[in-house]
């Protein structure tokens, strides 16, 4: 591996490999970068910072170094200014022109240290992420599909978060950092070692995507913070690190109270974070750390002490621990070589306007102590004060719309008091992170098409009420509030309650399901400023919505009303037995499909516990009001039904026989799926939709018969 203190290219072929090489203490991999750089001279890198704060010596003198061999050799540095998320942390008092601003002084601090930006660009996430939300969310949601929970956890580990304290917010991060890379169309993440198990997390979502090119991970050396046992520098701790605006005479006292063993000491080599640092260094003197990576990673620098020169790190670091540099020289040394590295960062703000300009300004913002406003954000989907609302969420969608799904969406949207709105939600986003229909747009929103057709056609007048709510339209009217309120409920939401959120006998296996159920919480804030909620569901979603309404309760709103209203099976056999096709009726299904599926229904004579027909017909006179058999005069004759438990009477008495119960029950069955059969050829989109979802049935098959 190349050493991070300068590179010898090797041949004339070599030099831009040994160049950015010699950035990071690690590579992912060095034939991938090689590789890289003979297709794609015009290679694209990649770093984050949130402008929140102070800049130190290692993403200041250290990044510019890093940054200009990487341009050096023909590289593109794009810095993601994490502006939102700083925004999202309350940072600056939670205003968005205050943290630009932080943002720009920073830019300057660069400049004036040197960094060449010449082939360097500056990105800000608020404004990208908001103006691509689309691709942005649907690739965070797609990452997420495919990471498992304990894969997730993995990075939060390094992030010094214990797996029993994690939020469901910290799930998030990980996928989002994850994001920022592929949507930034990065060949290479040049990001510390702190960040290498979220950046290898790319390289995991390239195989289970089946992506062919991945990303290489060059991960830069950790410098240790100026204290005893300090893995690395930390921002909250002004001594552990030298900082861009220190003053001469702050450098000079840091360095000279800084640890500084010649020898290796126990203490100290227990207090480090393994994670840190990937190069063995039993020694972990700080002073030793800055001449190594700030000093030598200079193109040709040699170090001075009283009158020699130093030509490389390995002889400063022999002659330290021989004796023949004393710990005075050492620290004066890097006293002097480290201010002359400020001064003109010093200067650059005291000559240049603009940079004095902001840094008034943000002087001015540290002695104000801005606290961020404490407004809850919450998505504009109703206007406050409006109606009640009366809420019913869809079914997550399957391979085809069955028909005990529509009739029990109608029952409970029939349930809605006259002076309400009543509102479908339909969850499509959340449906493809969670990997229904194989992640197919074109299935998961035609799903909802032939569900919507088949609602109207079956009660057009009901409808005509209902305000449908596609959950991806409601998210990119306003997506930085959307996924604001996502990542707060996150913060005080734990795992253990996402799990109580999900329907019962599921397991949370995956990342999606984190962001699904919290994606759920917002949905339904989303409808509080009505003057009431209520949420009328089925089992599927009763969890979900007992944990969005206590979220709701916590956070100052008025807890919505949760309402459970089953929805009947008209499953035609035992669970368990026969496939799903050929056991439920679809709203689809074509009549030779439907007597099909009848006639092998479950009718034993007289068998009055467990008899699917009966549910189904149930369901019939509840939305007809009547049930016919006709019958020849020798069985009894014709007889019409307005209540199931007469016809459940004669089921079990013997006075109705399965042999004509079924061919009833076919042929109302039918006469109902008319009007759908009738909307769908009136509707090009709906006939559009069927297509895919038949698509998509056909190539599950084919997928299984290779199995």
């Amino acid at each position: 591996a190349a050493a991070a203190g300068g590179a010898v290219a090797n041949g004339a072929g070599d030099w831009r490999f040994d160049l950015v090489r010699s950035v990071g203490e690690e590579c992912q991999t060095e034939a991938e970068l090689k590789g890289l750089l003979e297709r794609k001279p015009d290679f694209n890198l990649y770093d984050g910072f949130e402008p929140s704060g102070r800049m130190h010596i290692a993403q200041g003198v250290f990044k510019a170094l890093n940054v200009n061999k990487c341009t050096k050799a023909g590289g593109t540095f794009i810095f993601w200014v994490a502006d939102w998320f700083a925004l999202m942390n309350d940072k600056m008092g939670g205003d968005l022109e205050k943290i630009k601003t932080v943002g720009k002084y920073l830019i300057e601090v660069w400049t004036a240290g040197g960094m060449d930006m010449t082939r360097v660009k500056f990105l800000w996430s608020s404004d990208e992420i908001s103006g691509h939300a689309k691709a942005y969310w649907g690739r965070a949601l797609d990452i997420a599909r495919l990471s498992t929970l304990a894969r997730i956890k993995r990075c939060c580990q390094i992030m010094g978060r214990q797996e029993d304290k994690l939020t469901a917010a910290q799930i998030m991060y990980p996928i989002m950092q994850c994001t920022d890379i592929f949507f930034l169309e990065a060949d290479v993440c040049q990001l510390g070692v702190d960040q290498r198990k979220v950046n290898m997390l790319a390289r995991d979502y390239c195989d289970l995507s089946g992506r062919k090119t991945k990303p290489v991970i060059l991960s830069h050396h950790m410098l240790y913070g100026l204290k005893k046992g300090q893995a690395k520098m930390s921002k909250s701790d002004p001594d552990s690190a030298i900082f861009m605006e220190d003053k001469a005479e702050d450098v000079e006292r840091k360095i000279n109270n800084a640890y500084c063993p010649v020898q290796p000491e126990a203490g100290a080599q227990k207090a480090a974070d393994d994670e840190m640092h990937l190069v063995k260094d039993d020694l972990m003197n700080p002073c030793l750390d800055y001449v190594r990576y700030i000093l030598f990673s200079k193109p040709g620098y040699s170090f001075p002490v009283d009158g020699k020169q130093y030509g490389t790190f390995d002889d400063v670091k022999r002659a330290f621990i021989a004796g023949e540099i004393s710990e005075q020289q050492l620290k004066k040394g890097l006293i002097d070589e480290v201010n002359s590295l400020l001064e003109p960062v010093r200067q650059h703000f005291q000559n240049d306007a603009h940079a004095k300009e902001l840094l008034a300004k943000i002087t001015q913002w540290k002695k104000e102590n801005l606290t961020a406003p404490s407004s809850l954000t919450i998505p504009k989907t109703l206007e406050p004060g409006s109606a009640p609302v009366f809420a019913v969420f869809a079914p997550l969608p399957g391979p085809a719309v069955q028909l005990d799904d529509v009739l029990g969406l109608l029952r409970r949207l029939r349930m809605a008091p006259a002076d309400s709105q009543v509102v479908l939600w339909l969850e499509d986003w959340a449906a493809r992170a969670l990997g229904r229909l194989g992640d197919s747009e074109p299935c998961v929103l035609g799903f909802y098409e032939i569900l919507l057709s088949s609602l109207r056609s079956l009660d057009p007048e009901l409808m005509k009420r209902v305000r449908v709510c596609w959950q991806g339209e409601i998210i990119l009217s306003g997506p930085s509030e959307y996924w604001i309120a996502v990542i707060n409920a996150g913060r005080t939401s734990s795992l253990d309650q996402i799990r109580s959120s999900l329907p019962g006998g599921e397991s949370l296996e995956y990342a999606s399901q984190v962001f699904a159920a919290l994606m759920h919480i917002v949905d339904v804030m989303s409808l509080s400023p009505a003057k009431s909620v209520t949420l009328c569901c089925d089992a599927g979603h009763e969890n979900a919505h007992r944990l969005a309404a206590e979220f709701c309760k916590s956070s100052g709103l008025e807890a919505p009303e949760v309402q459970l209203v089953e929805t009947t099976s008209l499953r035609l056999v035992q669970v368990g037995e026969g496939a799903e096709v050929d056991v439920n009726v679809y709203t689809t299904d074509k009549e030779i499909e439907v007597n099909k599926k009848i006639k092998k229904a479950f009718c034993e004579p007289g068998n009055i516990d467990f008899c699917p027909p009966i549910a189904v017909i149930g369901e019939l006179i509840a939305l007809q009001k009547e049930f016919k058999v006709l019958r020849k005069p020798d069985n009894g004759g014709d007889k019409a039904y307005s209540d199931v438990a007469a016809l459940r009477e004669d089921f079990g008495s013997g006075a109705l026989h399965p042999g004509d119960l079924k061919p009833a029950m076919s042929k109302a069955v039918n006469a109902l799926l008319e009007a759908v059969r009738a909307g769908i050829k009136e509707d090009s989109t709906v006939q559009k939709a069927l297509k895919d979802l038949e698509n998509y049935a056909k190539a599950q098959t084919k997928a299984q018969k290779k199995k």
